[in-house]
């Protein structure tokens, strides 16, 4: 078993991505640690969003690397810049952009020669919330189609697409019977929530008023 630690920068919905990473790791071959110092290897959630998000990306690898440490980035930033980063940056072991968040664990592997290689992804099935014991985020969608000219989030994550509200239910469901009170609705932009849907039924209103049945929140 490997010591990991992970920094998280940017948005609270890069922070949930966060919590899907540690989740996954901590299922198999890693053990989480707050300690740099005590970590094989640090994993860097990055942003990517504006050029002051995209220097404190930077900067943090540049810190990191001075740990002596292994360093895999992730993220936003790794998503938009994946081949300049490769390029620019030879003393990172491992860039994983977010298309290939479906086999993270597989990858993150493969840079110790110890330990085997599976292939699971990064999903909202094993979080571990980094928020405390009372509030915790949940997303409801992913990417963005407004394609505001200022904005690379569908660069980045793509066209807007919504969560099944089934699925959303579920883990809002499971947060509960952890003990969380509040959860912090999150999207792009929430109020397209249900519009790739054929059902027009399901929308962000439809959705809100299903979390409130949900009685211990």
């Amino acid at each position: 078993m490997r010591n990991v630690g992970l920094i998280s920068l940017g948005c609270a919905k890069n922070l949930v991505d966060s919590e899907n990473i540690l989740g996954l790791l901590s299922l198999d071959e890693f053990k989480i640690v707050s300690n740099y110092e005590d970590a094989d290897v640090i994993v860097i959630n990055t942003c990517g969003f504006i050029e002051s998000s995209k220097k404190e990306s930077i900067d943090t690898i540049f810190e990191v690397l001075s740990y002596g440490k292994k360093v895999v980035v992730t993220g936003c930033l790794v998503e938009r810049y994946y081949n300049e980063l490769k390029e620019e940056l030879p003393e990172v072991d491992l860039f994983i952009p977010i298309r290939e968040y479906y086999h993270f664990n597989e990858l993150l592997s493969s840079i110790f020669d110890d330990i085997p290689r599976k292939e699971l992804g990064v999903s909202d099935e094993h979080r571990l919330i980094s928020t405390g014991d009372f509030s915790a985020y949940l997303k409801i969608g992913e990417g963005c189609s407004n394609k505001c000219a200022y904005c690379a989030i569908p660069l980045i994550r793509g066209d807007f697409v919504s969560r099944k509200p089934e699925n959303i239910i579920l883990e809002a469901n499971k947060l509960a019977e952890e003990g969380y009170k509040e959860l912090v609705v999150l999207q792009q932009d929430t109020t397209k929530y249900g519009i790739d849907f054929d059902n027009k039924k399901i929308s962000i209103v439809y959705l809100l008023k299903e979390l409130l049945k949900v009685k211990s929140l």
